[in-house]
């Protein structure tokens, strides 16, 4: 708010070009995290099996298996648009059931950055299921 004249100061709109382009970059960044993991997931099979088990979940080897592929699957999937929003949903609901089932000892400092980059991840998917992901998705012309 201008403070003077008590008008709100606008910018001009962004092209449509230019936001599909700023929605794929948002989407890489969104799913760099993702892929990543899942690669890493893969790099260290046993200790991650032995995580998952350590908070107590039931079947480490479907978790880790499932985990890798909504990770890799779900990020490339993300980049190239493909069932842009249901695979935005599935990686916000998995973003937040692994903050609360992985990073929910927020007494410890390392656990609580994590936690808050789970729900942050979350919020910026929904965002692209509220808003789409542009038109540089797959299938679109």
């Amino acid at each position: 708010m201008n403070s003077i004249s008590g008008t709100i100061e606008t910018t001009a709109p962004a092209t449509a070009g230019s936001k599909d382009w700023t929605a794929l970059v948002g989407r890489m960044g969104l799913a760099l995290i993702f892929v990543l993991s899942g690669l890493t997931k893969l790099t260290s099979m046993e200790g991650t099996m032995g995580y998952i088990g350590s908070v107590g979940l039931p079947f480490p080897a479907v978790a880790f298996a499932a985990a890798v592929v909504i990770e890799i699957a779900g990020g490339i999937a993300l980049v190239v648009g493909f069932r842009l929003r249901a695979v935005a949903t599935l990686l916000a609901v998995f973003s937040l059931i692994t903050a609360f089932a992985f990073h929910a000892n927020l007494a410890d400092q390392n656990q609580f950055i994590h936690f808050l980059k789970n729900i942050a991840m979350a919020g910026g998917l929904l965002q692209v299921v509220a808003f789409g992901g542009g038109h540089l998705v797959a299938g679109r012309k």
